[in-house]
């Protein structure tokens, strides 16, 4: 092997005798209680049901980004919809949340911005502040309203100040704490960016995600939608205002730099948002079952649950070992449950995460109990 080899097989050595090595896994039949398709609207085959035909003859891409031959009146039309819907001045679709974070966290601030954080929030929030050219980027504990007022107080008369958060975290499940951070930002003339893809299409009436849910839609400088989790398709959305909206069309280099979203994604975005819209759609049966979940915890006096009322459930293993474990054994039970291990979550942290949807079963829950229950 060349050196650059060599160095590649030593780290890949070193997460092997970690016990953290990550491979691709092949899919198999079993209960889905690892998919982050909340409302079934892809597992089901619903969303596919819904979406029209693509006409016979159109391209099956969008032959280049939207700045240059990608743009069309539907994405076009899709944004206001969207905008609408999340109750927001505009909006403007990315190709992925990963996507969406990066070019918004990159480019908004400047050199004289900082950046506030909290410590949980995913890779792509992390890896945009990263990339963006303010020097001052500063992680609070997470949840601590406390601490980020001190970082605030701290850091107001150096420059702009953006905060970021999750609305729903995606390891934990717990929810950001909107209202004292909307609260607190106006105290102390900061912006807030709240990263809304694990609540998109579970909280709210319809799904418009926690910020609307709480209606401080007004007093939010930017919100990310992700649809490859309840929205059972894939791409995201930045809403927020006009300005931010033509900002990032100018600016936001994951935006420019790519081809845009095909017509077969546009469409099923567009279904799944007429489905969220309609007047059937309920996400009562997702949060009913959350219920049935919290109970099973309580009545089964396990401390290491993570404290949740969203899709999100967590137990804490604190071991690599033990949690792969736990994991084949409920894998071996027909349940397909994902162990999270180091380096995704901080050590002694690694634990089994449980994704409810609406086409599980209260029996299908029991039935995941009883097998941690008797190992």
């Amino acid at each position: 092997m060349n050196r650059v080899e060599q160095h590649l097989s030593h780290k890949l050595e070193e997460r092997t005798q970690a016990g953290n090595l990550r491979a691709l896994p092949v899919g198999r039949q079993a209960i889905d209680f690892f998919s982050n398709d909340y409302l079934g609207l892809a597992t089901t085959g619903l969303l596919q049901s819904l979406v029209p035909n693509i006409h016979t003859g159109q391209s099956t891409g969008s032959t280049g980004s939207r700045l240059l031959s990608g743009n069309n009146v539907q994405t076009e039309e899709l944004e206001t919809l969207i905008a609408s819907f999340h109750k927001a001045e505009a909006a403007l679709l990315f190709n992925s949340g990963y996507d969406a974070n990066v070019g918004l966290l990159s480019c908004i601030p400047s050199r004289h911005t900082t950046i506030l954080y909290d410590e949980l929030c995913h890779a792509s929030i992390i890896d945009g502040v990263r990339l963006s050219q303010c020097t001052r980027k500063y992680k609070f504990g997470h949840n601590d309203v406390h601490e980020l007022e001190e970082q605030l107080k701290k850091y107001r008369e150096q420059g702009p100040l953006l905060v970021v958060v999750e609305s729903v975290y995606s390891m934990d499940g717990d929810m950001a704490p909107l209202t004292e951070l909307v609260a607190l930002c106006e105290t102390h003339d900061a912006q807030l960016i709240v990263d809304e893809a694990h609540a998109t299409g579970v909280f709210g009436n319809h799904g418009e995600g926690l910020v609307c849910l709480l209606n401080l839609q007004d007093r939010v400088f930017a919100r990310v939608h992700t649809f490859g989790k309840a929205l059972g398709c894939h791409g995201a959305v930045v809403v927020g205002s006009t300005l931010l909206q033509q900002y990032l069309i100018n600016f936001a280099r994951s935006f420019i730099y790519t081809t845009a979203l095909p017509g077969h994604s546009v469409a099923a975005i567009k279904a799944a948002y007429d489905h969220l819209a309609g007047n059937g759609f309920s996400n009562k049966a997702l949060h009913d079952l959350i219920d049935h979940f919290r109970m099973r915890i309580q009545e089964s006096g396990n401390v290491n649950w993570r404290n949740s009322r969203s899709a999100i459930q967590a137990l804490v293993i604190g071991d690599n070992g033990r949690c792969k474990e736990m994991a084949t054994r409920l894998q071996q039970a027909g349940l397909q449950v994902n162990p999270i291990l180091q380096p995704t979550v901080p050590v002694g942290m690694e634990r089994l995460r449980v994704c409810l949807h609406t086409f599980n079963t209260t029996e299908e829950v029991d039935m995941l109990f009883e097998c941690i229950r008797n190992p």
